[in-house]
């Protein structure tokens, strides 16, 4: 039996093709705000990273009603580093919508999301959105999503998915490219009409599979999933297993809070039947992949394991001569709970101490920007600590030293394709495909995942900031040999104290600088780039030398160039291999691991030998 009031549906898409906007449109025609409510922008990016960024990090869940069938909605994450997330959630619905960008295409985690889609056998509606864009090619992209659902075979069901075009920034959507809509009536209509209702066998006893994780201080960690059969009570006893560890005894526990999902709340109620999306309180170490059920029938169900972690960095405590003047959090012990707390929302997240040191840990992610975005939220919230360059993870594959690879397509003006395929070579990036779009040129390559470290920048300066980049993880390859990782030095501070005009612009001929007067250094700190191969230590804190002949004022006036403030990103990648990067409430601060200058260069002369 189906439970035909009800669809569960998530919208996939690539990086910024306007997912989280069109959940908007649709909660605000779904009626789920009154007449004079006021309406933040996307209402879904919750997270002030995610609002700051303009990405979606976390997959969230949300309800509306349409006439008398009611739609759970579950924006995705589109970002490649969150991909874990995607294949999850796709456990929990019955059908996608997947966005495309009326001028890029189809892009690479396009593909990724929606192989994933078609392998679990979900119904999809294509949307095609930004059709308002001036530089739109309509009838391009749809034969580019039919060429792509070919690639991925497709049942012949899913080749004849329906194909829809919008607006979501205007909320308009329309079954033909060339008329434009006045409301998403027809998503609404195609999603009712296309997308199957959930199964609902509600006389089977009770079982549900943890899709999702939400964490709360209060309760402790709270079970989002879809119920396959049956039906939960509040305070039932329930049993909890798991699929990939059939010979643990079953966890007993108690379902003491149970929530559905409506507009943008969760409502408790008492009880919930099979096909509904919930979320459930009152089970401690619950995990995404468990099963919950009837502690009569056991079942687990076959969950997908969590894509292994590609890229690993170490998190340490701060021991530089500035270490706790600005943090709030400093110790090893906050640090790790700290850590061990994100393994609790963030599955894709391994964190494991290191032997015989007791304040660092390896921390693995999916990706620099998985990595950064957590650095980055325990920055906020009062942490300080060290960490190291990322480095990817190696796999032993047929006795073969295998590492990761990564598929970047990259859209650029047609003058720029030289200097790109020069770079990525010599970055040991293959070329696999060319395709001229308009007055651009649409490039995909395989590269191994340590070779984008730190390109991004080189590639928006080849493109002259024109050029759009995307990669995602696509297999694990045999090594493809070592990599210079960067051919410029750094420029180092020489003492400890305060920066000065007069330092800076005896230092600025050397390289460019990365810190502007008034700045507090110490020896050993990361001040600037050498052009230069070598580190050159330069002294930032140099006064001029004032005699009775010469006064502080007289002389010409000192003129600096502007500084080069780098980011979080931009810091992790600049870092060598010999360098740590010190992360406080208030600054970002590269340094050499050996901070004394005699010792740093006793280590390199014993290194080279």
């Amino acid at each position: 039996m189906q439970n035909e009031k009800l669809r569960n549906v998530a919208i996939i898409a690539h990086v910024d093709h306007g997912k989280t906007t069109l959940v908007d449109q649709m909660l605000k025609q779904g009626g789920v705000y009154r007449e004079n409510q006021e309406v933040v922008e996307r209402v879904m990016d919750s997270g002030d990273l995610e609002r700051e960024r303009g990405i979606t990090i976390l997959a969230k869940n949300t309800a509306i009603q349409y006439g008398d069938t009611k739609i759970n909605i579950v924006d995705t994450p589109g970002h490649a580093d969150f991909g874990g997330e995607v294949e999850r959630i796709l456990k929990m619905v019955n059908g996608v919508i997947l966005l495309v960008d009326a001028a890029e295409g189809p892009m690479p985690q396009t593909r990724f999301v929606l192989s994933r889609a078609l392998e679990l056998g979900h119904r999809v509606i294509v949307v095609v959105n930004k059709i308002d864009r001036p530089d739109q090619r309509i009838h391009e992209v749809i034969d580019e999503c039919l060429e792509l659902l070919l690639d991925l075979d497709a049942s012949d069901d899913q080749l004849d998915s329906p194909m829809l075009f919008c607006s979501a920034r205007q909320g308009i959507c329309s079954y033909t490219p060339d008329d434009l809509g006045t409301d998403l009536k027809p998503l609404f209509e195609t999603i009712l009409n296309y997308i199957p209702a959930p199964e609902a066998d509600v006389d089977q006893p009770f079982q549900m599979l943890v899709s999702s994780i939400d964490y709360n201080d209060f309760v402790g960690r709270i079970a989002i999933g879809r119920i396959e059969r049956g039906a939960v009570h509040q305070n039932q006893e329930i049993a909890v297993c798991n699929y990939h560890d059939p010979d643990a005894a079953p966890k007993k526990a108690k379902a003491v809070s149970i929530y559905e999902f409506d507009g943008l709340s969760r409502k408790a109620v008492t009880e919930a039947t099979a096909g509904n999306i919930i979320a459930m309180s009152g089970i401690g170490d619950i995990t995404i992949g468990d099963t919950i059920c009837a502690p009569s029938a056991v079942e687990p169900l076959p969950f997908v394991k969590i894509s292994a972690p590609t890229m690993e960095m170490t998190f340490s405590i701060n021991d530089s001569p500035f270490a706790g003047r600005e943090g709030k959090y400093v110790t090893s012990r906050q640090l790790r709970d700290r850590l061990f707390r994100e393994t609790l929302k963030d599955v894709s997240l391994r964190v494991s101490e290191i032997e015989g040191a007791t304040d660092a840990f390896n921390v693995a992610g999916r990706g620099e920007m998985h990595l950064s975005i957590l650095i980055e939220t325990m920055r906020r919230e009062g942490y300080e600590f060290q960490v190291s360059p990322p480095r990817v993870l190696y796999q032993e594959i047929d006795g073969r030293k295998c590492e990761p690879m990564e598929r970047l397509v990259a859209d650029v003006p047609a003058d720029s394709v030289g200097a790109v395929i020069e770079k990525l070579g010599s970055r040991k990036g293959d070329l696999v495909e060319m395709t001229p779009v308009g007055s651009r040129m649409k490039l995909e390559f395989l590269v191994p995942s340590r070779g984008l470290f730190g390109y991004r920048n080189e590639f928006l300066t080849d493109t002259r900031g024109e050029g759009i980049m995307a990669s995602v993880f696509d297999s694990y390859a045999p090594f493809k040999g070592e990599l210079s990782r960067r051919n410029t030095g750094s420029l180092i501070a020489f003492e400890t104290g305060e920066s000065i005009t007069y330092g800076l612009f005896n230092a600025q001929e050397r390289g460019a600088l990365f810190i502007g007067p008034g700045v507090a250094v110490y020896a050993g700190m990361v001040v600037g780039v050498s052009p230069k191969s070598e580190d050159i230590p330069v002294n930032v804190c140099k006064k001029k030398q004032l005699t009775n002949m010469r006064a502080s004022g007289s002389d010409e006036a000192l003129r600096l160039v502007p500084h080069r403030q780098l980011s979080l990103e931009q810091c992790l990648e600049f870092l060598a291999d010999d360098e740590l990067l010190e992360v406080t409430p208030k600054n970002l601060r590269m340094r050499k691991r050996i901070l004394d200058h005699e010792k740093r260069m006793k280590a390199l002369k014993g290194g080279k030998k």
